[in-house]
Formats: structure tokens, C-alpha cells, sequence
């Protein structure tokens, strides 16, 4: 592996415990087939190292402080996939017109549901679902075309707010694209917010329409519907809810379907319907507000088509022969720019949530299929909390299988890294020991792609080796339209986020107080600035937050100072190695990065959680841990105590066994902080 990768192959292998005669002898045998399959690899295909090896980007000029741009854009920034789709109502226009009756969304019929008591007395509700039903692209136009004229009849006016507060599905779409075809200014909520955080979006963009779903009207907008003033109709994409009578006057519930028939039946006689310019704001995205109240954040039509452009050229072959399996929250910036690149060439995407996304998962009646299983999506999204879930439950199901099962899967496991990091393919791996954990995810994943956080090194491999594809991953905020880096297909080196996409440049200002310079050897340093089209317009009435984030240059043109702190590699490719809000001075004035600390630990088995904190009148960082109630039991077991869960959680010797299991993985990958760590 070259110079750029951040962790060994010996260090993310999996141990075993073999003969050593017979371990000797296995490995001669898997010489022997590497040398006779290396030799027709070799002449014909390159080497995947080889373009890995290649400059990504470049700085613009000699400069310390100058950008870098991908040395495809270098010329200058790309801000439009299509000459002409300069808003996101002709993107989708063009699609359509291309696209016209091939499947664009789906959603799986529910076959029946279950209330299925656990050991534990509790009752979880589970689904049996159906085949997809399909909508194409021409269902969709005439659904979205209906629904924006029936909102237009209730009263929407175009450039004023309107805001969706739902679940990922085909109607979330549906609604976005009748609000961007008419000019409406679409205010997106995470349907997890709490009340106030609900409260606090709604009222500051004066929404007179919340589009919602049954459910979320009747355990989260009914108890605050009267906190919201405006508040003048209710539109539910999946039926109408039962009427309660404390239910606010003057309000009134519609459902989506009522309110595109009444959009048809008045289409013919309508005056033709404002339409946006690049510059209107398409989107108003709420943040989830974890560090306080969540802050709108205005993105403009030039400023997704931006996004979506940069994405799109690192996705090869992107096309119809595509399926993208949509489940993450759509009111976040990744998962919405996700599925706009996929919209606009002509993939499938069908729906699923957490909850029902594979055999297994927590809503999936036992014996029925999940819906990766019947979709066999080619892309997937995913942040990381998934993919460490993901890892966990596979590495679990390896340590019970039987002793020649988990060395047979360890030795292919440790090969295939070692071929990996060689730029090699390993297809007879891939077909008998990795087949069944790829087919968790429905079998055909070519790529994916993952953001909204930091991915460790060793999931990140294991989703390359266990999975049998790239994982893209990226970096961007919500301001930058989630768009800033993504790792190339062929890059499989870890620790990295790629270099800048086309549509941006990215520069790195020094921090002084944390010790970062952008003139720092052997690579540059600094705070991650973020420039070009997608950068958006700023806060939702926050101008001071907007100055303090934003900025303009000579050139009129935007940059997003993001607090991350990044460093170049030679080829171009950026390492975000710390964060200003995550670097807490402990007591003797040395910095530690709580992120690292939390990244370090939480792929341990024994551990389902951490948060990590510290401040500065101690020497140490503590951690508070949610322990995984098996491994927890078995760890007990092992050293003889006993006792009920709660009882093992509160024990001191449980405690200190823990801190044991977290300081061993602590000693390799925390010896930068070379800190202490406390359970509290």
C-alpha cells in the first residue's frame, strides 16, 4: 500500500488460532494460486494501485494558502449537469423527457402486520411486505404537476415557505418536486427533532402548509400544532388521520391524494404557474440541531445542481441500469442530493427505512424477505453508524460459527486485504466465502457511498472485502450542499474523503491556537474552506451566524469556512484530522480530539455506544459507554460474577474489566492523546 494510507493491512487483520503446520501449508497453497492467477490479471486488466497512485488534484497556483481543485476542473468549476437545466424543475424536465415510462420509484406493498411478543414480555410490530410498485417518471411528473397546482388552489404562493415534516418515501419526492416546479420554498425537519426544535422551524419560516404522514401527525404534530400560529393546512401523503376535537379552528387536514385531484381537476382552466430562476431558494434544511436549536440553511437551485454535478463524476457508469435503495432521512442533505443525482440519470430508487432494510432487520417478520432482498439495490448511501452496525453483527456471526468455518472465513478475510492493498482482485473469494454477507444488502452493490460523519479504517475495509465493492466516501456539510470531496472507486485506500469534486475548490487557513498551518511539512495543514457553486446562501434569519460563516472574495465568489481540520496528501487527496468544536484542552494544556477517542472505541463488540467528554479543570477524558448486553454477559461469565443486567452495569468489577477492554484498544489507536480514560 502506498505512502497515503493511514492504517496497514496487518493491523486491521483478523486474528485466528491454527495449526502452525497446517497454517504453513495453507499458505502455500494460496501462493500457488496467487501466482497462477495473477498472470493473466496482469495483462488484462490495470492495476487498480496504479490509478490510485495518480494526482487527483492540484493547488491553482504556488501559494500556501492557494486552493485545490480536481485536475478535472481545474480549468475551471462545473455547476450544470445538462446545457440549459439551470433549476431543478428543467433537471427533472430533461429526465423525464428522456426517461419518460421507465421506473423511477418504488414502494413495497404491505402484505400484512404482526404484533409479535418478545421473551422479554415486550411487543414489537412486524411486517410482511410485498413486491415494489412502481411509479415512472411520467407518473411522477403528472403527480407532482397535480399536487403543486392543488397547493397553489389551498393558497401557496410561490418564493413563500412551505415545509415537509415526513418519513423517506415516494411522496417526500413527489412533494419536493411540485414545490421546486412552482417555486415553492420547500422547509425541510427531521422527522426524529423534539417538539421545541419542531416548534421553533415552523414559526421561523411562518408555514402556513406542513406536508406529514399519519403517523408523525399523531404522535409528534398533534401535541404543538396550537404553537404554531400560521399553521393553516395539514396535508398527509397516506390517508386522512381521525379527527380530534382539541384540534385547533381554522386548521384543516387534507390528504395528498385530495389535493391532487384538486390540482387536475383545476390544471386546464390555471394560469400558467411562476417558475424559479438559479438564484431562488429551493430548499430551506433545517440542521438536527445538536448543539442547540436546529438552524435553517438556505440552498438556492444553482446551489444543489452544483452539488449533485460535482457527485455525479465520481459515480462511473452511472445510468438506467442503476438502483438505489433510499431509506436515510430525506431532510438530510445527503440522502436528498443522493437521490436528485439518481433522479436526474434515470436509476430506479426504491424506498425502505432502517427498520425494514434487510432479512433481519427489527420490523421484517422472521422468513420474509427484507427489502434489499427483493430491490438487489447497485447503490446505497450509508453513514457510518450503519456500516459499524453492519460490522459488528457480521464479525458477531463469524465468532459462532464452528472453529474450521471461522478460519476458513479469517484466512480469505486476511487475503483478500493483502490483495486489496495490492490492487488485485480476489473473484474465487468473492464467490464462495463473501457471497452470503454480500447478499445481506441484496448481492449487486457496486458502490457505496458513505458521509454525515468520520468511517473508521477497519469498517471501512471490512465493507470492501465482506461487501465486494468501493466505498465512496466523502465529505461535505449541509451548507456546502453535502458536496466537497468523494473518494475515487479505485481508491481504496482508508483515512481519506477523496479529493474536491468538480464543482469545488477547498483551501486551508491556519489555525494558530491549535497549532495547524497550511505551510506545515511534510503536508499542509489547516481549517477546510469550502468554495464555489454549491456553497450556500447562509442562515435563515441569522445574519450574524451567516458572516461568521460565510464569506465572499474579489471574485463575487461564495466560501463556507467549516471549523474541520484537513490536511493534503500529495496526490490531492484531504484528511480531516480534527475539529475546532471537538478539541477540548485538558488541565496540563494538552488538546484531545473527543471525535478520535469516540471513532477509536466504538467498533469494539463489548460496545454499542460511547460519548466521550472532557474539560479543562481535569487531566483525562471520561467515556460514557452503552455496553452490548451480550457480549457484557459473556465478559461476566468469563470472570465469574453474576448478577441481573442493571446489577452488572453498576458492578465496579464490571467496570474496571470494561476499562481494561478499552484502554487494550486505546494503547494502538489513541497514542496521540496518550490520555487516561475514566468511565462515568
Amino acid at each position: 500500500m502506498n505512502n497515503h494510507v493511514s492504517s496497514k493491512p496487518s493491523t486491521m487483520k483478523l486474528k485466528h488460532t491454527i495449526n502452525p503446520i497446517l497454517l504453513y501449508f495453507i499458505h502455500f497453497i494460496i501462493s500457488l494460486y496467487t501466482i497462477l492467477t495473477y498472470i493473466p490479471y496482469y495483462f488484462l486488466s490495470e492495476s487498480r494501485q496504479e490509478k490510485s497512485n495518480q494526482i487527483k488534484a492540484k493547488p491553482v497556483n504556488s501559494k500556501p494558502e492557494s486552493a485545490y481543485r480536481s485536475v478535472n476542473s481545474l480549468d475551471g468549476l462545473a455547476s450544470v449537469l445538462y446545457p440549459g437545466c439551470d433549476t431543478l424543475d428543467k433537471v427533472f424536465m430533461h429526465a423525464k423527457n428522456k426517461f419518460k415510462d421507465k421506473r423511477l420509484l418504488g414502494t413495497r406493498e404491505i402484505l400484512n402486520e404482526e404484533d409479535e411478543v418478545q421473551p422479554n414480555g415486550k411487543i414489537f410490530k412486524k411486517v410482511i411486505l410485498g413486491n415494489y410498485n412502481w411509479l415512472s417518471f411520467e407518473d411522477v411528473f403528472v403527480r407532482a404537476f397535480n399536487f403543486g397546482n392543488g397547493l397553489q388552489i389551498l393558497g401557496q404562493k410561490p418564493k413563500t415557505n412551505i415545509a415537509i415534516f415526513c418519513e423517506t418515501r415516494a411522496e417526500w419526492m413527489i412533494a419536493a418536486q411540485a414545490c421546486f416546479m412552482y417555486n415553492f420554498q420547500l422547509v425541510t425537519l427531521y422527522a426524529t427533532l423534539g417538539g421545541p426544535a419542531i416548534v421553533h422551524g415552523l414559526n421561523e419560516t411562518e408555514v402556513t402548509n406542513i406536508i406529514t404522514s399519519k403517523e408523525l401527525l399523531q404522535t409528534k404534530l398533534k401535541d404543538i400544532v396550537s404553537l404554531v400560529p400560521c399553521l393553516r393546512h395539514i396535508i398527509t401523503v397516506d390517508g386522512k388521520p381521525p379527527t380530534w376535537s382539541e384540534f385547533p379552528k381554522g386548521v384543516i387536514v387534507h390528504t395528498m391524494a385530495a389535493v391532487q385531484a384538486l390540482g387536475a381537476k383545476a390544471s386546464v382552466e390555471n394560469k400558467p404557474h411562476s417558475k424559479p430562476v438559479p438564484s431562488d431558494i429551493a430548499v430551506i434544511m433545517y440542521t438536527s440541531g445538536s448543539t442547540g436549536l436546529p438552524k435553517g440553511v438556505m440552498i438556492s437551485h444553482s446551489n444543489l445542481i452544483a452539488g449533485i454535478t460535482g457527485m455525479a463524476e465520481r459515480i462511473p457508469e452511472l445510468g438506467e441500469k442503476d438502483v438505489y435503495v433510499g431509506y436515510l432521512p430525506l431532510a438530510h442533505v445527503l440522502e436528498l442530493s443522493a437521490e436528485l443525482v439518481c433522479l436526474s440519470h434515470g436509476c430506479c430508487i426504491g424506498y425502505s427505512s432502517p427498520q425494514t432494510l434487510a432479512d433481519q432487520s427489527s420490523k421484517i417478520k422472521k422468513g420474509s424477505k427484507g427489502d434489499t432482498s427483493i430491490l438487489k439495490p447497485t447503490l446505497m448511501a450509508a453513514v457510518p453508524e450503519i456500516m459499524d452496525r453492519i460490522y459488528k453483527n457480521v464479525m458477531n456471526k463469524v465468532n459462532e460459527m464452528s472453529n474450521f468455518q471461522r478460519t476458513l472465513f479469517i484466512l480469505a478475510y486476511n487475503y483478500k486485504m493483502e490483495q486489496i492493498s495490492k490492487g488485485h482482485g480476489t473473484p474465487l473469494c468473492d464467490s464462495f466465502i463473501f457471497r452470503k454477507v454480500r447478499s445481506l444488502l441484496g448481492g449487486n452493490i457496486r458502490l457505496l457511498l458513505c458521509g454525515g460523519a468520520p468511517l473508521s479504517a477497519t469498517t471501512q475495509r471490512f465493507m470492501n472485502i465482506c461487501f465486494c465493492c468501493p466505498v465512496g466516501q466523502g465529505y461535505g456539510l449541509t451548507e456546502s450542499c453535502g458536496a466537497g470531496t468523494i473518494t475515487e472507486v479505485w481508491d481504496y485506500n482508508t483515512g481519506r474523503v477523496g479529493a474536491p469534486l468538480v464543482c469545488c475548490e477547498i483551501k486551508l487557513k491556519n489555525w494558530e491556537e491549535g497549532g495547524y498551518f497550511n505551510t506545515d511539512k511534510p503536508h499542509p495543514r489547516g481549517e477546510i474552506i469550502i468554495g464555489g457553486q454549491n456553497v450556500t446562501m447562509g442562515y435563515y434569519k441569522n445574519e450574524a451566524k451567516t458572516k461568521a460563516d460565510f464569506f465572499e472574495d474579489e471574485n463575487g465568489q461564495r466560501w463556507l469556512c467549516t471549523g474541520d481540520i484537513g490536511e493534503f496528501d500529495p496526490d490531492g487527496c484531504l484528511k480531516i484530522i480534527d475539529r475546532k468544536k471537538d478539541l477540548v484542552k485538558l488541565q496540563a494544556g494538552e488538546y484531545v480530539s473527543l471525535g478520535k477517542v469516540e471513532a477509536a472505541l466504538k467498533n469494539l463488540s463489548l460496545i454499542d455506544n460511547i460519548c466521550a467528554y472532557a474539560n479543562s479543570y481535569h487531566s483525562y477524558v471520561i467515556g460514557f459507554v452503552v455496553p452490548n448486553q451480550k457480549e457484557l454477559t459473556e465478559l461476566a461469565r468469563k470472570r465469574g460474577l453474576r448478577g441481573t443486567w442493571e446489577e452488572l452495569c453498576n458492578s465496579c468489577e464490571m467496570e474496571n474489566e470494561v476499562l481494561k477492554v478499552l484502554s487494550e484498544a486505546a494503547v494502538s489507536d489513541l497514542t496521540e492523546t496518550n490520555q487516561p480514560l475514566h468511565l462515568g
